[in-house]
């Protein structure tokens, strides 16, 4: 056991403390929620056709049924076309209604949306419906580049200048940019605006886990990462609540993100700094400092010639990306979860952005999605505690990949067996989803952990952009889409299987760069056999 895990056993392992720092880590994870997911509302489409209101000035006393019948095409559905219309003549009204007009055109005067009263999205301000409704899947992929680049970038300065600077720039971040794109005056402002704001969410979402696993026995890891992702489904079911009573886009933005200024004036004052990353860091005094506020929240007292004790290995210790991909089992754990990490990606976001072609209601089908999630998170801890990691993630990635293609089999009349049959795979991306989370945390060293899980995420996020693109291939078959939703996630089920299992194996601080594959595995949990010391719930 290391001096870190020592000086845990004697101030608490999972004390009052640490109990408050994750319940406290759970709301930034409903606020990346929002912002994850928001898009969905906020982008919301409303039956719309052109705007003719040119023939008005030859009869201004036209019904609206007999303008759009007089100036509006009709398809092979028997429907109004929404993105073209008659083109516009200099003809007396009695004459257009008699022989009509043969030429048409695209909609040169604008759209008319038919949204309930009050109701306003991205959709209908800046009229992303026809040659610019590729606009809507653009920005969602713009976004998943920010949270792409966040991952990236404040992965590594989480190593370098510690969790807690990371969470704290984030949230200052989310609140700005997503105050200011309820502001935003076109849709480019708005692209930019969310990019930042999904730059943001990568450093919420992977350092507020890390931090509470940090400051918590080996044992308690898992326990901490799933109970700060469980919140995010509780942001989603909030969301669709806050959504459906504010149809109002803008007014939508700045009540979801407001309250982040009461969230980050208290966390400047109560967020603790991870200990264990500050010993690893050199910063013996700040590290001690914090472990004495952790006894005393916890009621404990901590030996001082345990703390003298605590290593100081800094400079020689200090890891960059550079090393996992010089430590040969690092490099094969990188490669290997970047892979996982992208399936498991491209199913969730597959599904999750596209509830609203599933036949339902929009707010219903996001909520029912967002109620599997929960149970999702909290069924994996004994199941992945009993059977480990690795099975319990191909496992749930194998079935997530069978329902999507189960999808295709289903007629599309049948609206609700294909919602249901999506459900489950939400389910099965959501529980994935937590798991890997846990897995690969556990699956590198103190010194390279956020760098790894940020370089993970990175791919992941590559999956993010490219799930929204991919729905624009249904154009060629309907069918293309969910193949590759469904596919991807099963190959991802296989290669997990070619990783160590990380179960009952105490956190490792630094790399071994002689370290064989499954050494570490063994001696770790041989010494809690010794010591008998089991790291299960």
């Amino acid at each position: 056991m290391s001096n870190f895990g020592q000086i845990l056993e004697k101030i608490g392992e999972f004390g009052l403390f640490q109990k408050r720092l994750v319940a406290a880590l759970c709301i930034p994870i409903v606020f990346a929620a929002f912002d994850v997911i928001g898009q969905v509302f906020t982008g919301l489409s409303f039956p719309h056709h052109c705007n003719t209101d040119w023939i008005l000035k030859l009869g201004p006393n036209l019904t609206e049924e007999r303008r759009k019948n007089l100036t509006l095409p009709v398809n092979k559905a028997g429907k109004y076309e929404s993105c073209e219309m008659f083109s516009p003549v200099d003809l007396d009204l009695e004459i257009i209604e008699a022989y009509g007009i043969n030429t048409t055109t695209g909609c040169i005067n604008g759209w008319d949306f038919e949204a309930p009263k009050g109701a306003s999205s991205i959709v209908t301000e800046f009229n992303l419906v026809c040659d610019r409704s590729t606009l809507i899947e653009a920005s969602q992929s713009i976004y998943m580049a920010g949270l792409l680049i966040g991952a990236l970038v404040l992965g590594q300065m989480a190593d370098r200048f510690g969790r807690r600077f990371v969470v704290l720039l984030s949230l200052l971040l989310l609140l700005v940019f997503g105050v200011g794109a309820g502001f935003s005056p076109n849709i480019y402002v708005y692209i930019v605006l969310k990019f930042v704001c999904g730059f943001s969410v990568s450093g919420i979402i992977l350092n507020s886990s890390v931090i509470g696993g940090e400051w918590s026995d080996s044992s308690k890891f898992a326990l901490c990462t799933i109970i700060c992702h469980s919140t995010f489904s509780l942001g989603l079911m909030l969301l669709c609540g806050i959504a459906y009573l504010i149809p109002n886009w803008r007014i939508l933005q700045l009540v979801l993100y407001s309250p982040l200024v009461v969230v980050l004036g208290i966390f400047y004052w109560i967020l603790p700094e991870s200990a264990r990353w500050l010993i690893t860091q050199g910063r013996k005094e700040e590290a001690i400092k914090e472990v004495r506020r952790a006894a005393r929240v916890n009621g404990r007292e901590v030996l001082e010639d345990l703390l003298d004790k605590l290593d100081d290995e800094d400079a020689s210790k200090r890891g960059s990306m550079l090393d996992i991909f010089r430590i040969s089992y690092l490099r094969k754990r990188a490669i290997i979860m970047s892979y996982v990490w992208s399936g498991t990606n491209l199913v969730y976001f597959g599904l999750i952005l596209n509830v609203g072609s599933f036949g339902l209601d929009i707010y219903l089908t996001q909520f029912v999605f967002a109620l599997v999630e929960f149970p999702a998170c909290l069924c994996n801890l004994p199941l992945i505690q009993h059977f480990g990691r690795k099975i319990c993630l191909a496992g749930f990635l194998l079935f997530a990949g069978a329902a999507c293609l189960g999808t295709l089999v289903i007629p599309k009349d049948l609206p609700v067996v294909v919602t249901i049959i999506a459900v489950l795979a939400a389910f099965a991306a959501t529980a994935s989803f937590s798991i890997v989370y846990v897995y690969t945390a556990e699956l590198y060293p103190t010194t390279l952990r956020q760098n790894g899980v940020g370089l993970n995420s990175m791919c992941a996020r590559v999956a993010g952009i490219l799930a929204p693109l991919i729905r624009l291939l249904d154009v060629y078959h309907y069918t293309i889409p969910m193949l590759i939703y469904g596919i991807v996630p099963i190959v991802a089920g296989g290669t997990c299987l070619l990783l160590p299992e990380t179960l009952n194996v105490e956190l490792q601080d630094h790399a071994d760069l002689l370290k064989p594959e499954n050494g570490p595995q063994t001696r770790s949990f041989n010494e809690e056999e010794k010591s008998e010391k089991s790291t299960k719930m």
